[in-house]
C-alpha cells in the first residue's frame, strides 16, 4: 500500500486518536518551544546582531534538542535512561521540524525578523501545534506509533 493509499484508507474522524495526537503534539510543542523561544529571546535581549536566518536556524536546532531532552526525561519514567534517550532520538523528526519551521515562519512574517512580542508568541504556538497535528494523527492511526 502506498503512502497516499494509507492516508486515504484511515479514518480521519476518530476522536480518541485526535485526542492522543493532540496530547503528543502539545508535549512536543512544550519541548520545542523552550529551546526555540529561549534562543530568540536570548538574541533579542542581548542585542547580538546575528542575521535572522542564523538565529532561526539556531532556534530550530535548540528546539529539537530541548524536545528530545524533555522526551528523554518523560520516557525515563517508563524505561532505562539510555533506552529513553534512544527512543527520544528516534521520534518523528518530521513532526518536530515542521513545528519548528511553522513557528519561525510565523515569527518572521508577522514581526519582520527574529522577535518575540506578547502578541506573536500565541500565534507562533498555534501554528506550531496545528502544523504537525495531522501528521501525528496519521502516524498513530496508520502506523500505530506515537511520538510520545
Amino acid at each position: 500500500m502506498t503512502a497516499l493509499e494509507t492516508v486515504n484508507a484511515i479514518s480521519w474522524t476518530c476522536r480518541p486518536t485526535w485526542k492522543r495526537a493532540s496530547v503528543n503534539t502539545l508535549w512536543c510543542l512544550l519541548g520545542c518551544s523552550i529551546g526555540d523561544l529561549g534562543t530568540i529571546a536570548f538574541f533579542q535581549f542581548t542585542g547580538i546582531g546575528w542575521p535572522t536566518l542564523a538565529i532561526m536556524t539556531l532556534a530550530i536546532i535548540n528546539g529539537l534538542l530541548t524536545s528530545i531532552a524533555l522526551e528523554t526525561v518523560i520516557l525515563s519514567r517508563q524505561m532505562e535512561l539510555a533506552a529513553a534517550f534512544k527512543t527520544a532520538l528516534g521520534m518523528s523528526l518530521i513532526s518536530m521540524i515542521s513545528m519548528e519551521v511553522a513557528m519561525n515562519v510565523v515569527d518572521v512574517l508577522l514581526t519582520g525578523g527574529a522577535r518575540l512580542t506578547f502578541w506573536v508568541v500565541p500565534i507562533m504556538l498555534i501554528a506550531g501545534f496545528i502544523t504537525p497535528l495531522p501528521y501525528n494523527y496519521w502516524r498513530l492511526k496508520a502506523l500505530g506509533k506515537a511520538c510520545h
